[in-house]
């Protein structure tokens, strides 16, 4: 019979132990939790302060009894392990509630213990009104301290899913919230063009969004920022990020890898074959970068937990290491990414291109039909897409899904092209917009037509070339870029001849649509030296506002138009 040892819970720890039950019936298995709940969803934890989740207890999924009862697993909380004896095959435990310890036997080890809360080296880091979430019992304490202090001001420092999604649920509970990220942007797996529309939800939702500053200290009433700028702040919130919990595999002598985390083979395994690693605390390979990375992500650790518990009963797995897929609600806009960012991409000095697309996310006679920001990143010359990132209030999963599975198959923007995808006007559009931007990516590729970005548009504009506005008139009325001429595509073919020849032209429409087919008409017209805006006046609307406001510039266009 064997004896399995499980050091963490959630999804990690108890999905192996889990797995491990339904492949041994007879096997011993001990799972330790050093806190009191052995299986709770953290994905959700930030959603117990807006209410969404009431009642905190329904983040706790399965507790120790619940464990013995159903599995024949036995969970013990409370119960921190504190060493390894690799060559007696036993860990050393400590009772937390007694701080008694005992010793207990393995045959195989499975390590699970997760990653904790970045807190720097600041003045005022540790004062009582400070928290961080990472369990059940610290969303507790900060639910608990916020509405004991009626906490007016709350500030949240990192923008990345957990800093963002904590701003969020306290801006919905009717808190004043400010988040405070020290890159340029909110959450890194989108790109500069993409994030902006995320930075104006949160500025249109009331949230006080400081990028490009960081923490310097905190006082009991407020926090200064590195550029001397000071925030009121009844409750300090830091969610810098995470550092994986390797200390109790160092100390038995295992190895960590380069990226901080704990280093394991395809299968799992440390260095000792009979010490396994899964969840946060391990490095993984990733598919597309060809190297070691971490990915603290509740799916990937799932998956690895059952091939850790297969490869103990010599059942054959795979590891075809992670691209890196993810989404987010920031209020009332969906958001996803998958594979590389076409920023990640040129730093690893792959050839990319990109294509930014704005579609329906259904068919426009559909009363909640809204527009949805698709970017998809592809390699050249390969064509292999590596990429994508979507944003909108309809299913960007759904569209991410789609991508996150091509990548996997390593298929191309041909292959995107030619996928059959089900369909319905109530849930999307004949041509879907993954299809869509294949075939705007195969366009560009072929070299059919060129293209320019919206953050190019602004050097466009100060430097007066010809931008043409192919919207109709009552459009180009209500907000236009400034030095923009207004030649509607109902009109295109009779005023043709006001567009020069001898000098590079650029067109937009509201989404690039219409300016595609001006672009089009102009090429098969004679002209050589013309330009389609991607996103167009949609696109740069969204991507000026956040910028403008928050770098005091002059706008490039007389109104912006997000509609």
């Amino acid at each position: 019979m064997k004896k399995i040892v499980v050091v963490g819970g959630v999804a990690g720890g108890a999905s192996a132990a889990a797995r491990i039950r339904r492949l041994d019936e007879e096997a011993e298995i001990v799972m330790f939790e050093k806190g009191p709940h052995v299986s709770f969803s953290n994905c959700s934890l930030p959603y117990h302060l807006s209410g969404i989740v009431e009642n905190s207890n329904r983040l706790v999924l399965m507790n120790p009894d619940s464990f013995e009862s159903k599995y024949n697993i036995d969970a013990r909380v409370e119960s921190e392990v504190i060493k390894i004896n690799r060559e007696e095959k036993t860990v050393l435990v400590k009772n937390l509630a007694t701080n008694e310890t005992y010793e207990e036997t393995y045959d195989e080890l499975i390590l699970s213990p997760g990653a904790s809360p970045i807190v720097p080296k600041l003045e005022g880091v540790n004062l009582p009104h400070v928290f961080t979430v990472r369990n059940v019992v610290d969303i507790e304490r900060l639910q608990q301290a916020i509405i004991e202090k009626d906490a007016k001001n709350i500030a949240v420092i990192g923008g990345g899913f957990i800093g963002v999604e904590v701003a969020e649920n306290l801006r919905i509970a009717n808190r004043n919230v400010s988040l405070v990220e020290f890159a340029p942007q909110i959450l890194t797996p989108f790109d500069e063009d993409m994030v902006q529309i995320l930075h104006k939800e949160m500025t249109d939702h009331g949230v006080e969004l400081v990028v490009n500053d960081g923490l310097a200290k905190i006082t009991e009433t407020s926090i200064t920022l590195n550029s001397g700028k000071e925030i009121s702040a009844d409750i300090v919130v830091l969610a810098i990020g995470v550092r994986p919990e390797t200390s109790l595999a160092a100390e038995a002598g295992l190895e960590i890898g380069e990226t901080g985390a704990i280093k394991v083979n395809q299968y799992y395994q440390t260095k000792d074959r009979h010490i396994y690693a899964v969840g946060d605390a391990i490095e993984v390979y990733h598919r597309l970068m060809h190297k070691q990375t971490r990915l603290a992500l509740a799916g990937p650790a799932q998956r690895q937990a059952r091939a850790v518990a297969d490869h103990i009963y010599g059942m054959p797995t795979t590891n075809k290491g992670v691209i890196g897929s993810s989404s987010i609600r920031v209020f009332d806009l969906a958001a996803a990414s998958t594979g590389l960012n076409e920023r990640t991409a040129k730093q690893i000095g792959m050839n990319v291109d990109a294509v930014y697309i704005i579609a329906p996310d259904k068919v426009g006679l559909m009363p909640d039909s809204n527009p949805l920001h698709f970017k998809l990143i592809y390699e050249v010359p390969t064509a292999r897409v590596v990429g994508a990132q979507a944003i909108g209030k309809g299913n960007a999963d759904k569209r991410i899904d789609v991508i996150a599975t091509l990548i996997t198959m390593n298929g191309t923007i041909e292959d995107l092209k030619e996928l059959e995808l089900s369909y319905s006007p109530m849930f999307s559009t004949a041509k879907d917009v993954v299809n869509l931007a294949a075939l705007v990516a195969t366009n560009i590729m072929q070299g059919r037509f060129k293209q320019v970005r919206v953050s190019e548009v602004r050097d466009l504009v100060e430097s007066h070339a010809v931008i043409i506005d192919v919207r109709e008139e009552n459009e180009f009325e209500n907000g236009h870029l400034k030095g923009a001429k207004n030649i509607p595509l109902s009109r295109f073919r009779e005023r043709m001849h006001e567009i020069p020849k001898d000098v590079p032209v650029y067109l937009h429409c509201r989404s690039s649509q219409r300016s595609y087919n001006a672009v089009m008409a102009l090429e098969n017209s004679g002209y050589e030296n013309v330009w389609n805006i991607s996103g167009s006046f949609l696109g740069i609307s969204l991507y000026e506002y956040y910028r403008d406001q928050v770098g005091n510039r002059d706008p490039i266009m007389t109104r912006y138009n997000f509609k």
